[in-house]
């Protein structure tokens, strides 16, 4: 090798060696996966579902749904007409989950044709999946259509099963109905209690949930609603998918942010051992809310 060639390969190996040193970024193997969404979304005649969707098409990644994916009666028409133009532009990415107005026609029949297996099982709509260093749960909190979601229903213990046999070190979870929310419109929905608890025992990070049509973030907490930092689970309502806007009632305990003006959707970025969340507004909005935390 030319004398010039061997300094100059000696030249970039140390400058590469001082900048490691120095602690400066290296680049990533990998990049973090991303999950987004939200819930209560398409409602044919409204175009706030369409532009969420655009929100969402530069933006790569899962996307989950929380509830009320097509309103008002989860028909296979209006899956196929208010829901498929807007969201469904991902719905080979999307992993949902049902919400009541999804159960308005027996058995949540157009929700579970439209989405097929992406749903979990026919008749369930509960079923979990990992993403990077993340395991990630989707419920379904119509318990009443279902079997129930009390301690020692089919679901309850399929997900203290599921949760078991996890090795990922961070998980989270969603589903429709919230057990912690200040809007004035759905009281909280004390029967999924169980299914909180059992995600708090096995050391969850995060819950998102829909059917309040607001944006709220709540301090991580234990499942009768006690501030608990450092074990806690730190909730989300996103029900700001595109179909409306709900009032707020006095703040709940713990209740961080909240929103009920603008449309958009939540971003969470999953690394090994924390996450960073972002609400993102449709165009012409101007509230967001970011963050970050690590995993227990």
């Amino acid at each position: 090798m030319h004398p010039r060639a061997i300094f100059a390969t000696a030249l970039t190996s140390a400058i590469v060696a001082v900048f490691t040193n120095m602690g400066m970024p290296q680049a990533h193997a990998a990049t973090d996966p991303v999950l987004i969404g939200a819930g209560d979304i398409a409602k044919c005649g409204s175009s706030e579902s369409e532009k969420t969707a655009d929100l969402m098409a530069s933006i790569s990644g899962t996307v989950f749904t929380a509830g009320d994916n097509s309103q008002d009666s989860g028909t296979s028409d209006e899956f196929k007409d208010c829901y498929d133009p807007t969201w469904g532009r991902f719905k080979s990415r999307t992993r949902p989950a049902p919400g009541n107005h999804d159960f308005g026609v027996s058995g949540a029949s157009g929700y579970f044709k439209y989405f097929g297996s992406r749903a979990g099982t026919k008749g369930k709509g509960y079923y979990s999946y990992d993403l990077g260093s993340w395991h990630i749960v989707a419920l379904n909190s119509n318990c009443s259509s279902i079997g129930g979601c009390e301690t020692g229903s089919a679901q309850e213990k399929w997900l203290r099963a599921d949760l078991a046999a996890s090795n990922q070190p961070c998980t989270a979870a969603y589903w429709h109905h919230p057990l912690f929310t200040s809007s004035s419109h759905h009281a909280p929905t004390t029967a999924v209690r169980p299914l909180f608890q059992a995600l708090y025992d096995h050391n969850a990070e995060i819950v998102m949930n829909g059917h309040n049509h607001v944006y709220e973030r709540f301090a991580p907490q234990d499942p009768k609603g006690a501030a608990e930092p450092s074990h806690g689970i730190r909730v989300f309502s996103v029900g700001t998918g595109g179909t409306s806007h709900y009032d707020f009632g006095t703040p709940t305990a713990n209740s961080e942010v909240r929103d009920n003006t603008t449309f958009g959707v939540l971003k969470l970025t999953l690394k090994p051992d924390s996450y960073d969340w972002q609400f993102l507004p449709i165009e012409g909005s101007t509230f967001t809310d970011s963050g970050s935390s690590a995993c227990h």
